[in-house]
């Protein structure tokens, strides 16, 4: 019979090689397209493989792996098209969710959200963790405030597939998005429903514009 102590031991190895694989997508240490030989990422995990073919199989339901044809898994490549069409549904959906939310979030929130920005603006060195925090920390600001849990949740699996691409280009991001970021708080501080849907849209039409640039 399996003890409660061993149950509890091997979802934790689960959890450990979920959020450490999950990191390496983020670190670029995996990059989009690149096949998992689950073999040589346990041994680098110090795991067995089932705790890890169990991280990988909640990575996939998250959209950051898919599994191929012969049952192995790679990290999701998304690319330009699918990454424009993405932001494309998440401008209709996130500038609904703001005005939604705009009476719904705390003023101490709004200000915790502002100084993770202004921290990440006057580090020495660009911090690619910090920047994913603080950008989260907005987005997901107004996704968890809508009162919609579904709309949240299509926004939070739509982000998934924006990141993935971003993961290359964040460095390039940090101002143009820290100063988006802090017009979109300073309108939903001021409970600016109008203003509010604005900034939300000129700041993903300005990642919609800096894909493009990019990739040309």
């Amino acid at each position: 019979m399996v003890s409660n102590n061993s149950i509890k031991l091997a979802a934790n190895r689960a959890t450990h090689a979920y959020w450490a694989v999950k990191d390496m997508i983020r670190q670029r240490q995996l990059h989009g397209g690149e096949i998992i030989v689950e073999s040589r990422l346990a041994a680098a995990l110090d795991v067995s493989r089932t705790p890890l073919r169990e991280a990988l199989q909640r990575l996939e339901g998250e959209g950051l792996v898919v599994k191929t044809a012969n049952h192995s898994f790679l990290v999701r490549k998304v690319d330009l098209a699918e990454y424009l069409n993405s932001l494309s549904a998440r401008l209709l959906l996130e500038v609904e969710a703001v005005g939604l939310a705009i009476d719904r979030i705390p003023g101490a929130a709004i200000a915790a959200a502002r100084s993770e920005i202004h921290a990440l603006m006057e580090a020495a060195e660009f911090d690619r963790e910090a920047h994913w925090r603080s950008d989260n920390h907005v987005h997901g600001l107004i996704a968890d405030a809508c009162g919609n849990p579904v709309l949240a949740q299509l926004i939070r699996s739509l982000r998934v597939t924006t990141n993935l691409f971003e993961i290359e280009r964040v460095a390039d991001r940090i101002e143009p998005d820290s100063t988006e970021h802090l017009k979109l708080l300073d309108a939903l501080e001021a409970r600016d429903s109008k203003g509010a849907k604005l900034a939300m849209r000129r700041h993903i039409n300005s990642l919609k514009n800096h894909a493009t640039r990019s990739m040309v």
